[in-house]
């Protein structure tokens, strides 16, 4: 599995040859540097750790810093790991966009998802509620409803959708597409969304 750590910028649109305008997500991928180079000899599986993002050496601990060091880097804020790389490469050499992905490639983009805080069923599971204020009813209208039966099963079902924590969670958007690439200013143009908010860390797999 071939890919690249990236922070997510924002979004915007873009006009294909069809003329017709596109929404994309702008994702700033700089050189990842190689942390660590894991064999079958060694570790039982090919695979490069990866490194983005500078972090302050008095929030990185001595384990850390001596790993960092090791492949002749300074700290880094995100470390992912993708096995049987295609490159071949070796301890802290870098690892540009150009060389991973092209135009028109399909990538997946993995991220963890804006974080919602506490919902209801109506906003979590899009719940219709109630509806009707008349006939007896009253606070009803984003309520969930019955949860479960009698006597039988006197339980309620493990995944019963109520209310509870929402987003904040590892999500991966499959088959987008590689609209538009920056060398340049190390951006990617990827068609559509992809979760996370504006500046989080982006893996993005081919």
């Amino acid at each position: 599995m071939n890919g690249l750590i990236g922070k997510k910028i924002g979004m915007t649109s873009v006009y294909t040859g069809a003329g017709r305008n596109v929404a994309c997500t702008v994702v700033q991928a700089q050189p990842n540097v190689v942390t660590q180079v894991k064999t079958e000899d060694t570790d039982g599986y090919n695979a490069l750790q990866l490194g983005y993002g500078d972090a302050k050496a008095k929030r990185t601990s001595n384990a850390m810093s001596g790993h960092f060091d090791k492949a002749k880097t300074g700290p880094k804020k995100k470390l992912v790991e993708f096995r049987n790389f295609f490159i071949e490469k070796e301890l802290g050499d870098l690892i540009s966009l150009e060389e991973v992905f092209k135009e028109g490639d399909l990538v997946s983009a993995v991220g963890v998802s804006k974080g919602k805080g506490f919902q209801g069923v109506v906003k979590r599971y899009n719940f219709k509620g109630v509806g009707d204020a008349t006939h007896g009813q009253h606070n009803r209208q984003r309520a969930p409803g019955s949860i479960g039966a009698a006597s039988y099963p006197a339980r309620v079902f493990k995944g019963m959708r109520m209310a509870g924590q929402m987003g904040n969670k590892r999500v991966k958007m499959s088959n987008l597409e590689i609209i538009k690439i920056f060398p340049e200013e190390n951006l990617i143009l990827i068609k559509g969304a992809i979760p996370g908010h504006k500046g989080a860390f982006v893996i993005i797999e081919k």
